[in-house]
């Protein structure tokens, strides 16, 4: 494996293109710490210094900022200009994949020549309208931070030190409209030109960095945790190897169900045109076990949010009740989790009705002269594969709800920092390991092309098939994968021994 490493930088392509993409990443950290004008970035430091200290208990407004700090790698934190990240063009990247499933002529639109373009313009323009939206919504949070489900809690720090908009109004609130706008736009364009000059997909790899941008802290703070400036260890040192062990077995299943699929065997028929014989071979059509990726948890989060920060905002939201019906909605409450993993399961269920389609697959498939072994082409096809994928999303939404809890179960459990605690499972981590592996496994391309070895166990490959070739690219081993991780998680072990010893 250590010799495919090597072996990237001996093709010139692949080395142009890694160097691309590493030099595209900078551009997007240091983004990241480009502060918005007008904002005090001290008073946010110490509000997320104290939100830091507070990690270990029940403080659920720590760990919905927490969760939007990591995923804009800490741009919130400094009130960058990246602070809305790519975010907003996901959302409406998965709107318009709704819309296109659900209004006929947008979906004309994307089986027309071409379509495909115009609805990615249309992605964009939705793109600026939900910058706007934010846009002002955070500097109106910014401007009155106190009145912030948010930021609630820096009351205290703002009469101390002084406000964190010294001077607000429009002219701010413009500014920092525009500022964020751009930084999205320009994120965007970095993403897009990640996936056609550089390796990996740019907007998921955009989100990756600002990810794993947050893991040396993660891992600082959970040195902290065991080896204590008080002199008092917060867990047993003999309970850390069993972590560290939790965590890689966390990465090695998420890993193994990632890849899981349903490999339904296709036979075709043989046809005799002229002199030529076609069809007779056999196939397989892949169905995943997780078709529907970390969607699910997405869409569970983000409808999650708005009750309890919609009541927290209405006259009524200071009664008790109310307070305690809001913070039961919020990361945290029994209520919360009950209502996230019944979420999970609906919207697992609900993507794969949306992008499977499993008579359109039998008709393609009775077209092409194909059938399924043992069922009869067409309508009994349909209901076949209907019925598999039901049972494949029943396993993928357990995978997910399972997964999606892991994080709140460490922190609470355990009492590891919820930035640490945020790497166990959840959104993270599904998003961490898609992008890896698609990365991984077009680098194995380049290197099978080559002749070179990939990330396979065996050696070359001189010679093979064009099926062997293509089947070889998707069987990357999933011990290869886990010992990548192991050699990730030393360098930023010890670049957090070094940050620590200074």
């Amino acid at each position: 494996m250590l010799s495919a490493f090597a072996n990237i930088f001996k093709i010139p392509e692949l080395r142009q293109r890694i160097l691309f993409t590493l030099a595209v990443i900078v551009v997007v950290r240091i983004g990241a710490a480009i502060p918005c004008p007008g904002v005090n970035t001290d008073i946010l430091a110490r509000f997320f210094h104290t939100i830091i200290e507070k990690s270990g208990s029940s403080n659920t407004t720590g760990s919905v900022i927490g969760m939007f700090n990591l995923f804009s790698g800490g741009a919130l934190e400094n009130c960058a200009v990246f602070t809305l990240g790519i975010i907003p063009y996901i959302s409406a990247s998965i709107m318009l994949q709704l819309m296109t499933a659900v209004v006929p002529s947008l979906g004309k639109l994307a089986r027309e020549e071409g379509g495909r373009h115009k609805i990615t313009q249309y992605t964009r323009y939705a793109t600026i309208v939900i910058c706007l939206v934010q846009g002002y919504f955070y500097s109106k949070q910014f401007e009155n931070p106190e009145k912030s489900a948010l930021f609630s809690s820096i009351a205290a720090i703002t009469q101390q030190y002084g406000p964190l908009v010294p001077y607000p109004g429009p002219m701010f609130e413009f500014t920092t409209v525009l500022c964020l706008l751009s930084g999205t736009l320009l994120l965007m364009w970095l993403g897009e030109q990640i996936t056609d000059k550089g390796i990996g997909n740019g907007i998921s790899m955009v989100i990756t960095v600002n990810i794993v941008s947050r893991l040396p802290a993660a891992i600082l703070q959970g040195f902290q945790m065991v080896f204590s400036p008080s002199g008092q260890n917060a867990v047993p040192l003999p309970f850390v190897p069993l972590m560290i062990f939790f965590l890689f077995a966390v990465v090695a299943g998420t890993i193994a169900i990632t890849q899981a699929m349903r490999k339904v065997t296709i036979n075709y028929a043989r046809q005799v045109r002229g002199n030529k014989v076609y069809g007779g071979q056999s196939s397989f059509l892949p169905l995943k076990v997780n078709y529907s990726g970390v969607m699910p948890i997405i869409f569970a989060q983000s409808i999650l949010l708005v009750p309890a920060f919609t009541i927290k905002l209405l006259p009524i939201g200071t009664a008790p009740w109310a307070m305690s019906l809001a913070n039961s909605l919020m990361p945290g409450g029994t209520m919360y989790y009950i209502i996230y993993v019944l979420m999970i399961f609906f919207f697992s269920y609900f993507w794969v009705s949306f992008m499977f389609n499993p008579i359109q697959i039998a008709e393609d498939v009775k077209k092409n002269g194909g059938f399924i072994p043992g069922v009869r082409p067409g309508a009994p096809t349909a209901e076949f594969l209907e019925y598999t994928m039901t049972r494949l999303t029943l396993a993928g939404a357990i995978f997910l709800a399972v997964l999606a809890i892991l994080p709140s179960t460490v922190q609470r459990s355990f009492g590891v920092p919820m930035l640490t605690a945020q790497f166990f499972g959840g959104t993270s981590l599904l998003i961490m390991i898609g992008v890896m592996l698609d990365t991984m496994r077009q680098m194995e391309t380049y290197l099978l092309q080559r002749h070179y070895d990939g990330f396979l166990k065996k050696g070359r490959i001189r010679g093979r098939s064009a099926s062997n070739l293509t089947a070889a690219q998707g069987q990357a081993a999933t011990g290869n994968y886990v010992w990548l991780y192991v050699i990730i998680a030393i360098l930023f072990i010890a670049g957090a021994v070094v940050a620590l010893a200074k």
